[in-house]
C-alpha cells in the first residue's frame, strides 16, 4: 500500500481543538482500511510552539525544509498570531508554494486570514469565520468566491478552508481530499461526531470489520 505523509504545522498559541478530528482519524485503523493507502503526520514549524492549551510542541521537520513533494497536504490550524502581525507569514508561503506545485493546503480559522493576505484565496471558493473578518485583510480580492459554509474545498481541490467552530467538517473535507474513507463511511463518520446519529454506528462497524 501506498504511503504518504500530511504536515502539521505548529507554532505558538495554536488551536488545539481546530485540528485534533483531522489528525487521529487520518491516522485510524478505519482510515488506514482504504485502498488509498495509509496516512502518517509530521509535525513542521520554525522552534518549539506553545499551544493556546499550554501544551509544548517540538516540531520534527523545520518549515524551510519541508518541500511540497514530500507532502501529501499540509494542514495550518488557526493561532491567535495570525492576527498579531506577520510572524506567520512564512506558513502562509509554505502554502504558496504547496498551491503552485499542486499539493493542497487546508487552513482553518486566523490560517484563513493569512493565505487572504497571501492572495491565495483570490479566485476560489473557499470560507472563514465570517466574510467581515477577511474582508479586513490587506489584499483580499476574494469575496466572490466567499461561501456561507461548513468548510469548503476549492474547485481546484487545492485549497481546504473553515471556520473556527468547524473542526469534524474541516476534517470531513481533509479525509476526503485524500480518499481515506469510502465516501458511505466518510458520511457515516461525519453524522457520528457532527451530529451524533446513532444509524452511523452501523456503517462505521462494518467498515472497521471488513
Amino acid at each position: 500500500m501506498q504511503h504518504r505523509t500530511v504536515h502539521l504545522a505548529v507554532y505558538d498559541t495554536l488551536a488545539d481543538w481546530e485540528y485534533g478530528y483531522a489528525v487521529a482519524h487520518l491516522r485510524s485503523g478505519m482510515a488506514h482500511r482504504s485502498s488509498a493507502g495509509s496516512v502518517g503526520i509530521r509535525t513542521v514549524g520554525v522552534g518549539e510552539a506553545v499551544t493556546m492549551g499550554g501544551l509544548r510542541v517540538l516540531p520534527e521537520l523545520a518549515l524551510d525544509e519541508l518541500t511540497p513533494e514530500e507532502s501529501a497536504l499540509l494542514i495550518l490550524p488557526g493561532a491567535e498570531l495570525w492576527d498579531a502581525g506577520d510572524e506567520l507569514a512564512p506558513f502562509a508561503e509554505k502554502a504558496a508554494e504547496f498551491v503552485a506545485a499542486g499539493v493542497p493546503v487546508a487552513a482553518i480559522c486566523g490560517a484563513t486570514a493569512g493565505l487572504a493576505r497571501r492572495g491565495l484565496l483570490d479566485g476560489r471558493a473557499h470560507t472563514s469565520a465570517a466574510a467581515g473578518y477577511l474582508g479586513f485583510q490587506p489584499g483580499y480580492q476574494g469575496s466572490a468566491g466567499y461561501r456561507e459554509a461548513e468548510a469548503v474545498t476549492s474547485e481546484d481541490g487545492l485549497l481546504i478552508t473553515a471556520g473556527p467552530t468547524e473542526p469534524v467538517a474541516f476534517a470531513r473535507e481533509v479525509l476526503g481530499r485524500l480518499d481515506v474513507m469510502e465516501p458511505e463511511v466518510l458520511d457515516a463518520w461525519y453524522r457520528l461526531f457532527r451530529h451524533s446519529d446513532p444509524s452511523a454506528y452501523g456503517v462505521l462497524e462494518a467498515a472497521a470489520q471488513r
